[in-house]
């Protein structure tokens, strides 16, 4: 346990024993219990939200592949590509 021997967890506890007393050892122990529970809950959720990123990452990028495959999108992308060309070049300065 982190390289703690048994020797130094006995001494660990005995402090934490005089500081706090036996009658807040359990209320201790419980917050430190419900601290835990937290941290792995929200260790799960960023888990599954990563995840689920992941995954409409991949639905997204099949989305455009098929968009690309559909006739004439290439054209369109180049005739707006010209379009911005030829209003950037006809702007007026203000």
């Amino acid at each position: 346990m982190f390289g703690l021997g048994l020797p130094e967890i006995l001494v660990i506890l005995v402090i934490i024993l005089l500081l706090f007393g036996a009658k807040r050892l359990p209320q201790i122990g419980e917050g430190l219990g419900k601290t835990v529970r937290e941290l792995k809950k929200i260790r799960d959720e960023k888990r599954a939200d990563k995840e689920k990123g992941e995954e409409e990452k991949s639905v997204i990028s099949d989305l455009k592949n098929q968009v690309e495959k559909i006739p004439g999108v290439k054209e369109v992308k180049e005739i707006k590509e010209t379009a911005d060309k030829v209003k950037n070049i006809t702007r007026f300065p203000k």
